[in-house]
């Protein structure tokens, strides 16, 4: 069943004035047998009076119209641009993901034959950082594909909170860090699979740049009714304030942007699942909170 915007929605400009009209006219003219039965006389209901109020309505019509009008002008242009804008970005990460990555790995092959027939250190370490730096490129476009292969529509499946963070606390460098994890037995929130890479990034940041003698992570789930919150919390150096202060106000500038793209997959992809994601950072660390909505269990089946 259509909601009754979505019904006003459909119509053209035209049959919304049409029946904007007839409802207008029809209101003043019981307006006005109203007011002359109310006052008990009907001298104050004239045809002069009727043309009064079919200028009105006509005229608050022909608004109606042009406003319609150009709204529905404003929506089909930002549509198109938001077309035009998605087929850029598509072509744009498939050439990078694509053509620059095989240049990368060219790059790579070479870098891995100069270092089997070089021998001073220093132009060793020189290679170490072209391959590592190299590395780094090759990860953003995964990181890329990620967005790609990511649906716009918001999902309508549930996932284990609990099952995916155990996984991404998995996939972290366990003999590097020491990682705490305090869950309930389970915790199902309004999501689907995709969900596990933000959670990841999460715990990869976490680490990564984590330059600690000893990196510790701490995990923590919160089920607060309707919501359900991820606190991730390390001892790392923090999110810099000018970044935290790109992610918050959504816009990038040349004097001002985040250095990592992990930190706006995080975002991205987790307000794609209807979730929130807050960073809070401090001489002691940085704490990251992801809150989605709450789902109820899947029904056990019948033994």
């Amino acid at each position: 069943m259509k909601y009754i915007p979505e019904i006003i929605y459909g119509r053209s400009a035209a049959a919304l004035t049409a029946a904007y009209l007839c409802v207008g006219t029809a209101v003043a003219v019981a307006v006005d047998l109203a007011v002359a039965l109310a006052s008990g006389s009907a001298v104050g209901w004239t045809p002069l009076r009727l043309v009064g109020d079919w200028v009105l309505v006509v005229g608050s019509g022909a608004i109606l119209y042009g406003a319609v009008t150009h709204h529905r002008r404003r929506a089909e242009t930002a549509r198109r641009d938001l077309e035009t804008s998605n087929q850029q970005l598509q072509v744009l990460s498939r050439v990078f993901r694509h053509n620059v990555r095989n240049d990368l790995n060219v790059i790579q092959g070479y870098t891995d034959l100069l270092a089997e027939r070089i021998e001073d250190d220093r132009s060793r370490r020189r290679l170490e950082t072209i391959r590592e730096t190299t590395d780094d490129i090759v990860a953003i476009s995964e990181k890329l594909r990620v967005i790609e292969d990511t649906s716009a529509e918001r999902p309508d499946g549930r996932v284990d909170l609990v099952d995916a963070v155990h996984e991404a606390v998995g996939a972290v460098d366990a003999d590097a860090t020491a990682v705490t994890v305090e869950t309930p037995s389970e915790a199902w929130i309004r999501a689907d699979d995709s969900v596990e890479f933000p959670i990841c990034e999460v715990f990869e940041n976490a680490v990564t740049h984590n330059d600690g003698a000893t990196r510790r992570v701490e995990a923590t789930i919160h089920e607060n009714g309707a919501t359900t919150c991820l606190e991730v919390t390390d001892n790392g150096p923090g999110i810099p304030a000018d970044e935290r202060a790109v992610l918050q106000a959504e816009e990038e500038t040349p004097l001002s942007h985040a250095s990592s793209i992990g930190l706006w997959l995080v975002k991205w992809m987790c307000e794609t699942q209807g979730g929130t994601v807050r960073f809070d950072a401090d001489d002691d660390g940085t704490t990251v909170r992801l809150r989605f909505e709450s789902a109820t269990p899947p029904a056990t089946p019948a033994r």
